[in-house]
């Protein structure tokens, strides 16, 4: 029997930029923090088991302003401390 040439090329073969059928984008909608992103806010990723902790934004918020007020007084005390000494 002789073999038959195989073209190389798939006949079925789509542009590689063209999106399958089974991608459904019809109910697609924006990122609902991309305004925010756009206008400088600042994103951070919590890992997850600091994600757990939290119930809400504004948990981490105020759990954060009270944080950075603790580091700051640290912070003064020791440039306090190192210049009377």
């Amino acid at each position: 029997m002789k073999r038959q040439e195989r073209d190389r090329r798939t006949p079925n073969r789509r542009a590689r930029d063209e999106i399958l059928p089974e991608y459904d984008f019809t109910r697609a909608r924006l990122n609902k923090y991309a305004v925010r992103y756009a206008q400088g806010s600042n994103i951070v990723v919590l890992e997850p088991d600091v994600a757990a902790v939290f119930q809400t934004e504004r948990e981490v918020n105020e759990t954060l302003r009270a944080l950075a007020g603790i580091i700051q007084k640290h912070r003064l005390q020791r440039r306090l401390t190192r210049r009377s000494v």
